[in-house]
């Protein structure tokens, strides 16, 4: 953010305007960050899980929101009070081994994102227009830098209506099959109670939590709001930004929570017992003979509008995660098209696109505590965050955030190591 674009922000909280008015242009940030949490990641694991237990996990999907929401405001909170962002704190407190390291684990989450939406973009070219997925993947990849450009070119408020549009479409796109589907609402109800159902359905649990709070969000949100807001330190301003910073993540996701509960329920209500429903496109042609091929259009171009939105969201990430941790700039065009080889790689290979999506986001989901546990920490103490220190009931829901990720991810892995998933 420039010092011209700070200074008109903070003129804007001065002037005379009404409070709600003020609040409403500083909302932005958590619908960038909100595009991570509907990614074509989200859209395989949400579509698995309703197909095989139908209704039985929508518990997961109403916790991971409000941890996300915890998560995320937490993460803003911290690049408004510190002005630094999450990456640059590690950075600076982490000798250089530790920090290449964790860097290190930083990257292979970054290319599990990146290869969860492309993949998922190549898939909704081939579904909308009969693309082979390796040309719908470069497709996926040349787009995408033109919206990083729109980054780039015309600063971060151009790029969070470029986002906020595409979430748009987005929500549509999956929202609105909701209206022709034969849900049935009681059952969906009973969902909310916490219950598994076999390793499987453990697995699939810690895929969707690993689609909804995501290590890259986490990163990206601190840098996010600072950008946008610059940093600050006068008191009252910082506290103005925090609370128009507390109902923008409030309403980015609401409305990513309402697209990810509508896709198990679409699933749920149209896909159980149907063949070839174990994979994104047999999910779309079971949708479409169901609901009509209008539905299935709608569907396939709100998988699209995910697919492009999250891989530039996620390289943008990358790209804050790399400066923060190594202090090394790479041009984020330039960026853009190193992360693209391993997504075409998978696609190239021809192996199953949708398994290679619910993998990696359980690979996402193993990655969430390296992100959310220092950021729990920092925001809780007070020679880091001054006054502004979390107080004890959001210090208790951050550290019971981060303690139902790690034990969701140690079952996955106790699971796995035993052959049981």
């Amino acid at each position: 953010m420039t010092r011209e674009s700070v200074e008109q922000s903070t003129a804007s909280i001065r002037a005379g305007r009404p409070a709600e008015r003020r609040l409403l242009w500083l909302i932005g940030p958590a619908f960038v960050a909100a595009i991570a949490y509907v990614d074509p990641g989200n859209v395989a694991a949400n579509l698995t899980a309703g197909a095989e237990y139908r209704y039985l996990l929508v518990w997961v999907l109403v916790a991971a929101n409000v941890m996300a929401v915890v998560v995320q405001y937490l993460s803003a909170k911290l690049g408004i009070v510190t002005g630094r962002s999450l990456p640059e704190l590690l950075g600076e407190r982490m000798p250089r081994t530790a920090r290449l390291l964790y860097w290190a684990q930083a990257e292979i989450i970054a290319a599990a994102t990146d290869l969860a939406e492309v993949i998922g973009g190549a898939i909704a070219l081939q579904i909308l227009f009969g693309l082979p997925l390796l040309l719908g993947g470069v497709i996926v990849g040349v787009v995408s830098m033109g919206i990083l450009a729109v980054q780039s070119r015309r600063g971060q408020r151009t790029f969070e209506f470029v986002m906020m549009g595409l979430l748009a479409v987005i929500t549509i796109g999956f929202v609105a099959s909701l209206v022709v589907s034969p849900v049935d609402w009681g059952a969906a109800a009973m969902g909310v109670v916490p219950r598994f159902e076999g390793a499987r359905s453990v697995l699939l649990a810690a895929s969707m939590l690993g689609a909804t709070v995501m290590p890259h969000a986490v990163y990206l949100h601190s840098a996010l709001a600072l950008d946008r807001h610059g940093a600050s330190d006068d008191p009252a301003r910082v506290r103005h930004l925090l609370r128009a910073n507390r109902w923008d993540v409030i309403f980015a996701l609401i409305v990513a929570g309402s697209v990810n509960i509508a896709m198990l329920l679409l699933a749920a209500a149209s896909l159980p017992g149907v063949s070839g429903t174990d994979s994104i496109e047999g999910a779309h042609t079971a949708i479409t003979h169901a609901l009509g091929p209008a539905v299935g259009v709608i569907f396939g171009i709100g998988l699209l509008a995910s697919g492009l939105a999250s891989t530039s969201v996620g390289c943008y990430a990358g790209a804050s995660v790399m400066s923060g941790l190594l202090r090394v700039r790479v041009p984020i065009l330039v960026r853009r098209t190193i992360t693209l080889v391993p997504a075409l790689v998978v696609l190239g290979l021809g192996i199953d696109p949708t398994w290679a999506l619910v993998i990696s986001q359980v690979v996402l989901s193993v990655g969430i505590p390296f992100a959310v546990i220092p950021l729990v920490w920092f925001t809780s103490r007070r020679n880091t965050m001054g006054a502004f220190a979390n107080r004890t009931a959001l210090r208790l829901a951050g550290i019971a955030t981060a303690a139902a990720i790690v034990t969701l991810n140690g079952a996955l892995i106790i699971l796995t190591a035993i052959g049981a998933v």
